[in-house]
């Protein structure tokens, strides 16, 4: 039984907690090449090359296809050959994959950011929560900057953190990085917008469906980290309100925990958006709910790295 379990660990565990623990100290390596800025340019040219003439969905939906399967096979290769040389260069490279694949700590970093500017001055605020979201900012008020930073948080640990973790345990580092190509082609070509709607529509499918059982869980490890737990029925009932099938239930979950008010009209590239509202209570944000929203965050993420190492030794263990 040992060869197993200390395989497994070797394998799958250490790679995962080294990792994780990486994102918590370092946060995103801005000054280090990042694969997720190689998946945009492979992206971007293929949007480029192919978005044009007849059957656009047909070629968008080959061609996010295409660089789904390369990101796991390229991946599971890169692990296989390293595991051929040394269990301890596997490792290494597994640790540092998976510290790539993360963006929790970034985000948290960028909300405190944001909370100050605002503090100090509306258009600074503006500014500060520009850099984390797509929406037009230049008209928001201080109250909506704060609402911003605060959905994003949210919605960050699901696709940021939760659904790459959760990818991991269903198939390892391959599955992290194919989910990483999978939401890098929502965030770009995702967009329900002329250049988009036909050659990205697979692809916004393609990361509904991949997120569709990680923000489910997302929301759940909050409601539970919480000790709220009489808001799981507010969740299920404001959670399918955002106009993503996937947003909406981390969004519901920290609205819920802070006793607030998400959502609402809002301009994406120019274009007014009436989102449902989330919540009811429509209350001013303030500095002490933006630090129990990242208390909230933090321990989500502890609980969802402990449950997938208590699940993966009870599987070592059965069999």
């Amino acid at each position: 039984m040992a060869c197993p379990v200390m395989t497994v660990i070797a394998y799958f565990t250490l790679p995962l907690l080294i990792g994780w623990t990486g994102d918590k100290i370092l946060g995103d390596p801005a000054r280090l090449p990042h694969p997720v800025v190689g998946f945009g340019k492979l992206i971007a040219w293929g949007e480029r090359r192919f978005n044009k003439g007849a059957h656009k969905a047909l070629k968008g939906g080959a061609w996010s296809i295409f660089l789904i399967l390369l990101a796991f096979t390229v991946s599971g290769l890169f692990l296989y050959g390293a595991a051929q040389l040394s269990i301890r260069l596997y490792m290494i490279i597994g640790s540092v994959s998976v510290f790539y694949c993360l963006a929790g700590t970034t985000l948290i970093r960028e909300v405190r950011m944001v909370f100050r500017a605002v503090g100090r001055s509306l258009d600074e605020g503006r500014r500060q929560v520009g850099r984390i979201v797509g929406r037009d900012t230049s008209g928001l008020s201080a109250q909506e900057v704060r609402t911003a930073a605060l959905e994003t948080l949210a919605e960050n640990l699901s696709d940021g953190v939760i659904a790459p973790l959760f990818w991991y345990f269903i198939a390892g580092v391959p599955g992290m990085f194919a989910y990483k190509m999978i939401n890098t082609l929502d965030s770009m070509i995702g967009y329900r917008n002329e250049r988009y709607l036909q050659f990205g529509r697979i692809a916004a499918h393609i990361d509904d469906v991949a997120n569709y059982i990680p923000a489910r869980l997302t929301a759940g490890l909050m409601v539970i980290v919480s000790g709220q737990w009489s808001l799981t029925g507010f969740v299920r009932n404001y959670g399918n309100q955002h106009a993503s099938p996937n947003s909406g239930y981390p969004e519901a979950a920290l609205a819920g925990i802070l006793d607030c008010r998400f959502g609402g009209p809002h301009d994406y590239f120019g274009e007014p958006v009436c989102k449902p509202y989330i919540g009811h209570n429509e209350r001013e944000l303030t500095d002490s709910d933006m630090k129990k929203a990242i208390r909230i965050n933090q321990r989500t993420e502890i609980a969802m790295i402990t449950g997938i190492v208590i699940i993966q030794s009870a599987i070592i263990y059965a069999v």
